[in-house]
């Protein structure tokens, strides 16, 4: 039986995530699978894997062939190293030992990678957050000063009317005093 390493398709229109399967190649995608290894969500920034390593790497040792996809999810993952090392290791060229020091100097490696990827990335939205934030000071400020504009406009127009009100009612006086 041809066995494949390959994606089931889950989720739904536009919100697509993925089951890590094996499963023998004349199956459907989403049929019958032998055994699920892991899962993959695009969605996520940076997208998010959860593989069972160690069945992953023993499924790649007896022979099942991943699709090119789930290819660089293993790579990125450290299945295909960790083959290749252990194919070092039965040839005699090193120990597993050796082997186990490479593979966590090459993990160690990888998450400091993605870790100056994730503060890079946390980093932007804050300083984007701040510059939203001193733009809407800004727009605040504008606003607070024309709303103080126009009190003050408004304050101006009610004082004159109270002064020529004043005016006319002293003019009136007047007149009445004077006859």
């Amino acid at each position: 039986m041809a066995t494949k390493i390959r994606l089931a398709r889950h989720g739904h229109k536009d919100y697509a995530y993925y089951h890590i399967v094996v499963a023998n190649s004349r199956s459907s995608r989403d049929g019958k699978y032998i055994e699920r290894i892991g899962s993959y969500n695009p969605n996520s920034n940076p997208a998010k894997v959860d593989l069972k390593f160690d069945r992953a790497l023993y499924w790649v040792n007896v022979g099942a062939q991943p699709t090119d996809t789930v290819r660089n999810i293993l790579s990125g993952e450290g299945v295909m190293l960790m083959k290749h090392l252990n194919g070092g290791v039965a040839k005699g060229a090193f120990t597993a030992e050796e082997a186990q020091k490479r593979f966590e100097a090459w993990k160690a490696q990888k998450d400091a990678k993605n870790g100056k990827i994730s503060q890079a990335e946390a980093e932007k939205k804050v300083a984007a957050a701040k510059a939203l934030l001193a733009q809407e000071v800004e727009t605040n400020k504008a606003k607070a000063a024309e709303v103080a504009k126009k009190r003050q406009e408004a304050a101006d127009a009610l004082a004159a009317a109270a002064v020529e009100a004043a005016q006319e009612a002293a003019a009136a006086e007047a007149e009445v005093a004077a006859e």
